[in-house]
């Protein structure tokens, strides 16, 4: 990888679109695009699949019992305009959001909820472009967990914008509840418990 915080160089300066995108290599790596310009991430380590697969098992358990929605784990691609293109760690839509935007190879569109957990080759990455793009895209919510801290950090929308995060940590045992998946709570304990 070369280029800043895991972006390729493109010497064209074109915006790469979604078309190029499908023709990026099945590698094992994530490729993503942020406003036509290409990120890789390197496999994740073992603590951050782990956080991955409670979360989302977590959420699935919950759409499982009350049938409002469809949560899906990466990799799985939300393509929300042909220059943006990205494989979120978790996403949860509503039935109704679902019924909108998801498609048999992918979502084309806005999910509720999106989760990124966090390493530190994409902390800058999740927390400053991501987290323009969720805002800007519509996201209802955005949670950056950090596997390294115990700590998730929520981005609610209010209005046009997310307001300013919420921190919850496993040290000061906290549990993440939201009104998108009401009545679900997430202890950060269990969460980043290896």
């Amino acid at each position: 990888m070369s280029g800043h915080d895991g972006a390729l160089p493109n010497p064209r300066g074109v915006k790469l679109t979604y078309d190029d995108f499908v023709l990026f290599p099945d590698d094992g790596l994530r490729h993503e695009l942020i406003d036509g310009e290409h990120y890789v991430t390197p496999s994740p380590n073992t603590k951050h699949q782990q956080v991955v697969l409670k979360l989302g098992a977590r959420i699935f358990g919950w759409v499982e019992r009350t049938g409002a929605g469809k949560v899906f784990i990466a990799p799985f691609d939300v393509v929300f305009t042909r220059f943006d293109v990205v494989e979120p760690d978790v996403i949860y839509m509503s039935s109704e959001r679902a019924a909108q935007v998801l498609t048999s190879a992918n979502v084309q569109g806005v999910p509720e909820l999106v989760v990124e957990v966090g390493s530190p080759s994409t902390r800058r990455r999740d927390e400053t472009l991501k987290r323009t793009l969720y805002e800007n895209a519509g996201v209802s919510e955005y949670w950056v967990a950090d596997p390294e801290l115990d700590v998730v950090r929520l981005y609610r929308r209010e209005g046009l914008r997310f307001m300013k995060p919420v921190e919850l940590s496993a040290a000061a045992r906290d549990v993440l509840t939201t009104q998108l998946l009401p009545g679900l709570e997430l202890s950060l304990e269990d969460i980043f418990q290896m």
